[in-house]
Order: C-alpha cells, then structure tokens, then sequence
C-alpha cells in the first residue's frame, strides 16, 4: 500500500474541485463543459452530450 503526501492529497481535492466548477459554469451558460473535466468527475462525456437540456 503506498501513502499519499498530503500535497498529492490536497492536489488532487483541487483538481477535483476545479473541474467541478468549470462542469458547473458551463452548464449553467449552455455549453458543453470540458470533456477533460467531466472525465475527472466520473462522468462519460459522450453520455453526458446525449442529456436533454431545456
């Protein structure tokens, strides 16, 4: 099992953190967010392009 630094922790909250905001304010604008971001998040981008939005 390896240890993670607390700045290979905190890093990756950031990252994390970031994308979730960039997905957000794209989505809140009308457009398709960051195909990068939306992986880090967990989600498909291709199946995310295939929501309806109203």
């Amino acid at each position: 099992m390896t240890r993670r630094s607390f700045a290979s922790t905190l890093r990756g909250f950031i990252e994390v953190t970031a994308s979730a905001i960039s997905a957000s304010a794209a989505v809140e604008s009308g457009k398709q967010p960051n195909a990068h971001a939306l992986r880090r998040l967990g989600i498909d981008p291709e199946q995310f392009s295939r929501i309806i939005r109203r």
